[in-house]
């Protein structure tokens, strides 16, 4: 049985993240701001008051990954951790006025990526993709 690398899905999917990721640290670089923070901020752009366990979950990031991430975001002030109202234990994260101006800089220069990256793909084409990696990861959860 042969196995080429260049057309394995999971290389050719490894190469294409990589070469992503390293386009939007970038364009987020004169934000003082990673891909990784970008995925953590988008979160809490769409809800505040997650926790950090909630947030690791939702980027498919571990717990110590995700509070590095968030020590990261409130030393830039752009995040604060405040006492959860019900487990005493827990806190949540929520958004500074300053988080909050950063996704009228980082979302427009995220979709333009994302435009480059799918140039010459018709959009039904690149919405069937999506579906069909959405499989692809549920098929092997």
């Amino acid at each position: 049985m042969e196995f080429k690398l260049e057309n394995s899905l999971g290389f050719i999917l490894n190469k294409t993240n990589t070469r992503l990721k390293n386009k939007l640290s970038q364009r987020f670089n004169e934000n003082n701001v990673t891909p990784e923070q970008w995925s953590v901020l988008n979160c809490l752009w769409a809800q505040e008051g997650l926790t950090p366990k909630e947030l690791a979950d939702i980027t498919f990031k571990d717990k110590p990954n995700t509070n590095r991430i968030l020590e990261k975001l409130q030393m830039k002030e752009l995040i604060v951790r405040k006492p959860h109202p019900d487990d005493k234990r827990a806190y949540q994260i929520f958004l500074t006025s300053r988080g909050w101006a950063l996704r009228d800089e980082l979302v427009p220069k995220a979709v333009q990526l994302l435009e480059e990256a799918t140039k010459g793909i018709e959009k039904h084409k690149v919405a069937e993709m999506i579906k069909l990696l959405n499989q692809i990861y549920d098929n092997i959860n």
